[in-house]
């Protein structure tokens, strides 16, 4: 019997798009593991969309760096490189560190009102144990503490490692307590947000990161 937990329903949205959607929220939420084979008959009858579209959606997934081709064998899941993935960290503690100074100094009250609706989302997220929803709210926060702190190049240059960054994001989600943690952190940068007290906004900012930059470096080598 075909597995139909991938299988698309029709849409305004193309075919192609909505298989990339479905496959990349599969591969974050380890409906396929790291280093699992990506074969594309199986792959077919799951999304219900020809052999053309799956080719198409695996060659983007390898361009988004969650797929990569091994020689014999063809695609498969990617396995985070940790040399990459430490300087995907330094990136994010740097730029979402001097977005929230920014918007701690910055930001108008309405777009503090909107960064606590977003952390509100985030926080019923959380409350969900719905990796994929937890990862969808928390970009949106970081996309609203980006407008408000006014750093749209940088937040340009997040959106482009936003698929890494959800890669690593959805191991450490997964991680034991980190629940717990990662709202505390969140609120943390909150609070200083809302005092309008720049340097414990960025120090609460790149707390947050190191923290899952941890979890994901201990992750990867224990994998």
């Amino acid at each position: 019997m075909a597995d139909d937990t991938l299988r698309i329903e029709r849409s305004t949205k193309t075919l192609r798009t909505l298989a990339l959607e479905r496959m990349r929220d599969a591969i974050m939420g380890f409906h396929f593991q790291p280093g699992e084979r990506l074969v594309e008959r199986p792959l077919c009858d799951q999304l219900g969309v020809s052999r053309s579209v799956v080719r198409e959606v695996l060659r983007q997934l390898e361009t988004e760096g969650l797929v990569q081709m091994i020689p014999g064998h063809g695609p498969a899941v990617a396995r985070p490189d940790l040399s990459r993935t430490d300087e995907i960290y330094e990136l994010r503690a740097l730029m979402e560190g001097i977005a929230a100074r920014a918007c701690a100094l910055t930001a108008t009250q309405d777009q503090i009102a909107a960064l606590e609706g977003a952390l509100d989302v985030l926080l019923t997220a959380w409350a969900s144990a719905n990796p994929i929803e937890v990862m969808r709210a928390t970009t949106k926060f970081y996309e609203v503490l980006f407008d408000a702190a006014d750093k749209r190049i940088a937040w340009e240059i997040v959106q482009g490692l936003n698929v890494r960054i959800n890669q690593l994001r959805s191991m450490t989600i997964a991680s034991v307590n980190r629940r717990d943690a990662a709202i505390a952190e969140m609120t943390d940068i909150m609070n200083a947000i809302k005092s309008r007290n720049g340097d414990d906004a960025e120090a609460a900012a790149r707390r947050h990161v190191e923290q899952a930059w941890r979890i994901a470096q201990q992750t990867l080598r224990n994998s």
